[in-house]
């Protein structure tokens, strides 16, 4: 990323998500993600990679660009085969101790502050409850299948660790942590926290793998200026109960088009301002302000009326 169009840049938090580095043409935009100024951080929200090393190689590189890198795993970071030697649960304790080596931020470490804002990194998989009213699990499953919609995870992940009950374990200890940060927040998850961005899918049944109902009210709870999520390879921002939701997902060559101008990518969440007492305060960065200020940077349209890629 250049500098031009932004004369003086302040300290500026980006986000990006769903970088699926094995990808060759993935790997190579990888270059795009820089900061502008020596004290931006970068969250990136899961789907880096499957493989522990290549994992740690471009968080290793994130991490020498930017202040501080703050990551949380995807669906993909979590993949295994039976004849890997790190799978389900163990897999991502793995996965926090690489970074842990490489001086990056996950779901188990203090979590950081931005300005006056709370940095909240979080993982909490999905529980299949984003289905339709009036149904079961097991039934909207089977329904799912009999439409061929069965998401890789049911062969990566499932047999490796009960999703649903590990959900539940991620969903009680982040309710522990979040209950004991003071004032606002930017909660970072893989998986979108509410529902409302799963019902624009092309194949709603999808919608099963992308989260739970019981993260709904957290960003008003925990006081929340921005959530950010990637997972749906639907990269948006909207606004819901006064608090803004960034799709921040790269996604995969296909789903590439041609430039977006209302698109940029990586996404700056918030930026630091000076307060009358001395300090800094983190404030949103306006869609307008972030199209003077980042002309240069553009997001591939997603083509149709949502990728599904997740």
């Amino acid at each position: 990323m250049g500098h031009d169009g932004m004369n003086h840049p302040r300290p500026t938090l980006w986000a990006v998500a769903d970088l699926h580095a094995a990808v060759r043409a993935n790997r190579l935009r990888l270059d795009e993600i820089s900061p502008r100024h020596p004290d931006d951080w970068l969250l990136v929200a899961g789907d880096v990679a499957e493989r522990l090393d290549l994992i740690s190689t471009v968080l290793s590189e994130l991490r020498s660009r930017f202040a501080q890198v703050i990551w949380v795993p995807g669906n993909h970071e979590l993949f295994s085969r039976s004849t890997d030697a790190h799978r389900g649960r163990a897999k991502y304790d793995a996965l926090v101790q690489i970074c842990r080596s490489i001086d990056v931020l996950t779901p188990e470490d203090t979590f950081p502050v931005f300005g006056d804002t709370t940095v909240v990194p979080l993982f909490t998989l999905y529980d299949y409850s984003f289905r339709p009213a009036g149904t079961g699990v097991e039934e909207a499953l089977e329904l799912a299948a009999q439409k061929n919609v069965v998401m890789t995870d049911e062969i990566a992940i499932a047999p490796f660790a009960d999703i649903r009950a590990w959900c539940w374990d991620r969903l009680a200890y982040s309710i522990t942590r979040l209950s004991r940060v003071n004032g606002p927040t930017v909660l970072v998850n893989h998986w979108p926290l509410v529902q409302e961005p799963t019902l624009r899918m092309v194949l709603p049944e999808l919608a099963l793998w992308c989260g739970s109902r019981h993260t709904r009210t957290w960003p008003q709870r925990y006081n929340a200026k921005a959530v950010v999520y990637g997972h749906l390879h639907m990269p948006a921002i909207f606004e819901l109960d006064g608090v803004e939701h960034h799709e921040v997902s790269l996604g995969y060559p296909r789903e590439w088009g041609r430039s977006d101008q209302n698109r940029i990518w990586p996404c700056p969440v918030l930026e630091l301002v000076a307060d009358p007492n001395g300090g800094q305060i983190a404030q949103r960065v306006g869609f307008e302000q972030c199209r003077e200020s980042h002309p240069e940077l553009r997001m591939p349209r997603r083509r149709g009326k949502g990728s599904d890629g997740v």
